[in-house]
């Protein structure tokens, strides 16, 4: 979460659902690929990723006019992307706060012994207050992410979350960058 102009309460804070551009612009820098890459991505195609992680609802010709090719070429580069796994969906960011769900929480899961991983990665994957879960080495299982309107709604996940195993808790304070 962001902080907005209000320091206080849940007003003004603005969640973030994607990776900064300042952060693309790392990762596309830094990117390396082999010469055994199916079709080459070259610096076109990375100009047209970047173009499309800035604001992904860019025409082909917007993006065309750009990199100085028709409309019709940077669709077929984008859908080599796609093809290819660089690519993966489009998002968008907003806003749970404007919708009621102020509380953002992050959940390390310690599953018990004898749990299966299967039952709850189903019980994570099924639940609308899970935004994200990752597998994680080290201390914990599994992160989760979860927003929920209230601390109520949170304590209600929390006890669901129990049947599992055990877990801890880290509430968002504010999102300072991504």
């Amino acid at each position: 979460m962001e902080q907005g102009s209000s320091p206080s309460g849940q007003e003004g804070w603005r969640v973030r659902r994607e990776l900064t551009l300042r952060e693309n612009e790392r990762l596309l820098a830094n990117s390396r690929l082999s010469s055994g890459t199916p079709s080459a991505f070259d610096e076109v195609d990375q100009r047209i990723l970047h173009l499309l992680i800035e604001d992904s609802r860019r025409t082909n010709k917007e993006i065309g006019q750009e990199v100085h090719l028709t409309g019709q070429a940077v669709g077929a580069r984008i859908r080599r992307m796609q093809d290819n796994g660089v690519i993966e969906g489009y998002t968008l960011r907003w806003n749970p706060g404007k919708i009621g769900l102020g509380i953002e929480a992050f959940v390390t899961v310690f599953l018990d012994a004898g749990t299966l991983h299967a039952a709850f990665v189903a019980f994570a994957q099924a639940d609308d207050r899970v935004t994200k879960m990752d597998r994680t080495n080290g201390e914990g299982c599994y992160l989760l992410q979860i927003q929920t309107r209230d601390m109520a709604e949170l304590n209600d996940f929390l006890q669901d979350l129990l049947r599992y195993g055990n877990y801890r808790v880290n509430l968002s304070m504010g999102r300072l960058k991504g």
